[in-house]
């Protein structure tokens, strides 16, 4: 069948809108129709081959949208229902076994390949193969071909267009909070960076019943964004050394730390605010494979403190999305809120609007 889809053919070139072909589903696999898909800073990086996929390809990694066709030996998804699309994982191996399916031993071969694990593609312009499975589902197009366990079947009383971003960064900034740092009811939170990620901290955190939520970004409508989902206090990182900042707000330290910037100096600044037991998580990609922080071991071993990376917040989206779920129906997690929508075809103009802090989350949605 033929699909529509965004297609970017050069490190840092501009999406295409193209007419590709998509083949037919496998006994294991779904054919999803798109209708709407988040357009997240990881699609970034890869276009601009910081985060290597064989290009060219159709990106994409926060997909929702209907299920149209399920292969065989497909159990528990039929057509018409609705699904929100998580991240490839083979489910098989000893992290997967184990609840840590974004520990997955082949992750990044089913995410960042350009292909199903046996290393085919699904889609192709008429004269060559495109790479497709981005995140196992390339949803930057109106359909997409994916394995089963990689859908997670939602109710349908949810807005279906805007629940993608569920997928990936939002289920990273809560999951973490969650998951990866545990914070609980009384502890402090201090966000770096106010992007979709952190946001999504922030209202985790105040799900969690942190005592204070601070987030730190150079942009002011972020900061103001913040404050409304919850934050008690908000630091503009220009203003300042960042540790300094924050014990001026709690003089003993923060609880935890949440990094979605992936700015070394930023990360460092983070540690250096951990009050005594303190937890750092990383999430954020940095612009640079080769980029490294520089721990003091004294410092860490003398205050307890704890560092780790953390992919996709340590979720398993079967888990974890439809939890997420129930807190928004609750009001208690209102991600909606994030959300700025621009159809497919204007997923340019998207990108820079979203780098240029116009917005905080764009969803692309599908043409009919």
């Amino acid at each position: 069948m033929d699909v529509t889809a965004a297609v970017v053919r050069q490190a840092g070139g501009p999406f295409a809108i193209e007419t590709l072909a998509l083949e037919a589903i496998r006994p294991d696999e779904v054919l999803v129709r798109i209708v709407g898909t988040g357009l997240c800073h990881t699609d970034l990086v890869v276009r601009d081959q910081v985060l290597p996929t064989p290009l060219p390809a159709v990106l994409g990694h926060e997909g929702a949208g209907v299920v149209e066709a399920v292969g065989e030996r497909v159990s528990g998804l039929a057509p018409g229902d609705h699904v929100v699309l998580g991240f490839a994982a083979c489910r098989d191996c000893a992290q997967c076994r184990a609840g840590h399916p974004s520990y997955c031993e082949h992750f990044a071969a089913l995410n960042f390949g350009g292909c199903r694990a046996d290393g085919s593609k699904c889609l192709h312009d008429g004269s060559s193969q495109i790479s497709s499975h981005f995140f196992g589902q390339s949803s930057f197009a109106t359909h997409a071909v994916l394995a089963a366990h990689n859908a997670v079947k939602v109710a349908k009383d949810v807005p279906l267009a805007l629940l993608g971003p569920l997928g990936c960064g939002i289920m990273t900034g809560a999951g973490t909070v969650f998951h990866a740092l545990d914070l609980h009811e009384g502890e402090s939170l201090l966000v770096i960076g106010g992007g979709p990620v952190g946001l999504s901290a922030v209202m985790a955190a105040r799900v969690r019943g942190a005592a204070r939520i601070v987030l730190a970004d150079p942009v002011a409508s972020r900061r103001e964004a913040a404050l409304d989902l919850g934050a008690s206090d908000v630091i503009d990182v220009a203003g300042g050394d960042l540790a300094q900042q924050v014990k001026q707000i709690l003089p003993e330290g923060v609880s935890c730390v949440l990094d979605s910037s992936g700015v070394v100096q930023a990360i460092e600044g983070g540690v250096a605010a951990l009050a005594p037991r303190g937890r750092l998580a990383m999430v954020g990609v940095p612009r640079s494979l080769d980029a490294a922080i520089s721990l003091n071991i004294v410092q860490m071993l003398s205050r307890g403190l704890k560092v780790c990376g953390v992919t996709e917040g340590d979720a398993d989206p079967q888990i974890f999305l439809p939890q997420l779920i129930d807190l928004y129906r609750q009001g208690r997690f209102p991600f909606d809120r994030l959300i700025a929508t621009y159809p497919l075809d204007r997923i340019n103009e998207a990108v820079t609007d979203q780098h240029a802090g116009r917005c905080v989350k764009v969803v692309l949605i599908m043409p009919e």
